[in-house]
Formats: C-alpha cells, sequence, structure tokens
C-alpha cells in the first residue's frame, strides 16, 4: 500500500480505497488475509482504531469478513462484486460527464480509440 495520504478524505476511508483497489488489481483475492491491523498501524504511523474503522467498512459492504482470533480475510466474489459496483458507478456518475465532454469537443470514436492507443 502506498504510504501517502492526503487531506482530501479521512484516512481510514483512504485505507479501505486503498484494499479495494488491491482487490480489483488482484493483489488480494478471494479468501487472503488483510495485513494485520496491528502491522498496518505500526507501518504507515496511524492509530490502530483507524485502521479497523477502514476494515469495518470492507466488512460493512461484505467485501471481507472476521475470524475471531485470525483476522480479516477477502470474501468469495469480492472483486466480482466490486467490479459489478465500480462499473455501475462509472456509468451512472461518470460516463455522462465524460461523454458530454466529448460531444461537446466533437469527438469521434475513430479518434478517441487512437488516442486511446497511443
Amino acid at each position: 500500500m502506498d504510504v501517502e495520504w492526503n487531506d482530501s478524505q479521512p484516512i481510514y476511508r483512504q485505507l479501505r480505497d486503498r484494499v479495494v483497489a488491491m482487490i480489483l488489481e488482484g493483489v488480494l483475492n478471494d479468501g487472503d488475509p488483510l495485513p494485520s491491523v496491528r502491522n498496518v498501524a505500526a507501518d504507515y504511523r496511524i492509530n490502530p482504531l483507524t485502521v479497523l474503522k477502514g476494515y469495518q467498512e470492507l466488512v460493512n459492504e461484505q467485501l471481507v469478513e472476521k475470524r475471531r482470533g485470525l483476522g480479516m480475510f477477502v470474501l468469495t466474489d469480492a472483486r466480482s462484486t466490486l467490479l459489478r459496483a465500480e462499473r455501475e458507478r462509472f456509468l451512472s456518475e461518470q460516463w455522462p460527464l465524460i461523454h458530454a465532454n466529448i460531444r461537446r469537443l466533437g469527438l469521434s470514436l475513430p479518434e478517441l480509440l487512437a488516442a486511446g492507443e497511443g
């Protein structure tokens, strides 16, 4: 995980987002353990309660589970659940803005595809 924190959102939320990115990128797979709360807190010099709050967000979203005495583990199908949610959010929130900008600039599909290859 990246060590830099920004001031735009709470650290627990940034930690949650980083774990989500690790799941989406395949760094963490179904059944994999998350780094312990103590290790993350020590490695990144943040309060263990902050780490726990970030991890609890993932539990609430049913992406990870707590196993008493063992830690937190990525749930089966967490990646597919995240992909579905991220795709829906992209199509409903980001794509309309991107599409409007494409139309406003008069860009064609071949231009967009060529720019994406470069």
